[in-house]
């Protein structure tokens, strides 16, 4: 048994786009052209520019824009619609990547105590590509979160920030030496 879900972003709680609407649109961006992504998808070309009327009137904004004549003709993205592609696949993302992660369930009906709940403060951020480390001063003790930077940007996490470290027992490793050097032992 699997575990499936469906995002769709709404705006005043009427739907914006979904799977359907991104695809339609990724396929105007590759094609710039309305006709071609309607081929390639197997759709009308009424249904399309009806699906893409619609958003448009929505989100208040328009999701293409045609060009006639020319070079440079054809039916282009404009930034909101990319925008809406972008916030689409990155709720998306994170969705299957919390359904995918084994301790997501545990922390669906996961409860905070204070033995693993530390308030503190952000004193430094070192922001990488893939992941970053936020120091968060915790006195008398600064402890390093090594987190995606998606999370940092998601967070808006910045240096002064309060914020809570939560400590997962799943994510400390411990260990014993093999032999612990004796206090007479020369180094």
């Amino acid at each position: 048994m699997e575990t499936r879900t469906k995002v769709w972003l709404t705006e005043d709680g009427k739907h914006i786009i979904g799977a359907g609407k991104v695809n339609l649109l990724k396929a105007i961006d590759e094609g710039r052209s309305l006709s071609k992504a309607c081929k390639k998808l197997g759709m009308s070309y009424k249904h399309a520019w009806l699906i893409l009327k619609k958003m448009n009137e929505r989100g208040d904004q328009e999701v293409v824009y045609t060009v006639r004549g020319g070079k440079e003709q054809g039916t282009f993205l404009t930034d909101y619609g990319k925008q809406l592609i972008d916030e689409y696949e990155a709720s998306r993302t994170y969705i299957d990547e919390t359904i995918g992660d084994d301790t997501s369930w545990e922390n669906i009906a996961f409860k905070l105590s204070a033995r693993n709940k530390l308030i503190g403060r952000v004193v430094e951020v070192e922001k990488g590509d893939i992941v970053s480390k936020v120091k968060i001063e915790v006195d008398p003790a600064v402890l390093t979160s090594i987190v995606t930077s998606e999370a940092v940007d998601r967070l808006d996490v910045k240096e002064g920030d309060e914020l809570f470290a939560i400590i997962k027992s799943t994510e400390v490793m411990l260990a014993k030496p093999s032999r612990l050097p004796d206090k007479n032992e020369d180094d």
